[in-house]
């Protein structure tokens, strides 16, 4: 057998190296340089030989062309040939980088084409130029509505202030009449008489006078009440204190009076107990020095001399 890692090949003798393999071509050649790619179809299409329609994303087996004197702005231009899936006909479409999408130039048409959304006849062809100024003059419109915008929502904003403001003062104006109708009754039904519309302001303010003379009367009555229980329970604490001084005194008269008698007759224990006491000696707090116990001899074991 045959190994299968080879280290050596073998070369016939007329072998030419000359004559096997691809030269280099010289760089910049102007020659097309194609290469067979899997792609998918980037947009939705129709074949215009059986009209086929194309759905995007459908994986075709194409071949891809680099012709290097199409360029954008210094950005490479690439072809793309494929066939319809039903009738096999040629479909040719390339990049488009203006537009940052592609072009169908042979074979098939668009179902739509996004960058034409929106625009009127007659602007399909324009400039990068007209385009630019078109979408600035865009967003300028798109900048002065927003602002406009804004003023609608503060407006409208103000205007529910107000309509709350409104809406609250007549709920406190119904309210108040509400009040003064009953209070009316009321007095109606306390008088039992029919009451002038004139004399309703009148009848009202006097009213509202005896309420806060009678509140006023309540209040005063009130803190003299409180009054008095406060001198009460202050009489009541001098009192106590009082009696509680009292006792004190009593009690220290009881205890200097047993402390006198105490010290009458202690002297005379005191010479008693001294006298007593003459046959011992006084107490001494000198340091006494212990005599060590010959423990050798208890224990009846004589020492060399």
């Amino acid at each position: 057998m045959s190994e299968r890692k080879v280290l050596t090949k073998y070369y016939p003798p007329d072998f030419d190296p000359s004559l096997v393999g691809r030269s280099r071509k010289p760089k910049g050649s102007s020659t097309l340089k194609v290469q067979t790619v899997r792609l998918m179809a980037p947009f939705s299409m129709q074949c215009t030989t059986c009209g086929e329609f194309i759905y995007r994303g459908r994986k075709f087996n194409s071949r891809k062309e680099t012709p290097p004197d199409e360029k954008y702005l210094n950005i490479q231009l690439y072809r793309f040939y494929i066939r319809c899936t039903r009738c096999s006909a040629e479909i040719i479409f390339r990049t488009d980088p203006r537009n940052q999408d592609y072009i169908v130039e042979k074979g098939a048409k668009r179902n739509t084409d996004p960058w034409k959304r929106g625009l009127e006849k007659g602007r399909e062809d324009e400039t990068t130029e007209e385009r630019l100024d078109r979408l600035m003059a865009e967003g300028m419109e798109g900048e002065e509505g927003g602002i406009q915008k804004e003023r609608d929502v503060m407006m409208e904003l103000e205007q529910k202030t107000e309509d709350a403001k409104r809406e609250m003062a007549v709920a406190d104006a119904l309210d108040e009449i509400r009040s003064r109708n009953a209070r009316l009754e009321k007095i109606q039904r306390e008088g039992g008489g029919e009451i002038d519309v004139g004399d309703i302001g009148r009848g009202i303010s006097e009213e509202e006078e005896r309420r806060r003379k009678e509140e006023k009367e309540d209040e005063e009555a009130a803190r003299r009440a409180f009054a008095f229980v406060r001198r009460q329970e202050m009489l009541e604490e001098v009192i106590e204190e009082d009696e509680n001084e009292e006792e004190e005194e009593e009690g220290k008269g009881e205890v200097v009076a047993a402390s006198s008698s105490s010290s009458v007759v202690v002297p005379a224990a005191a010479t008693t107990t001294t006298t007593s006491s003459t046959g011992m000696p006084p107490p001494s707090f000198k340091r006494q020095v212990k005599k060590k116990k010959d423990r050798a001899t208890l224990l009846g074991i004589k020492k060399k001399v």
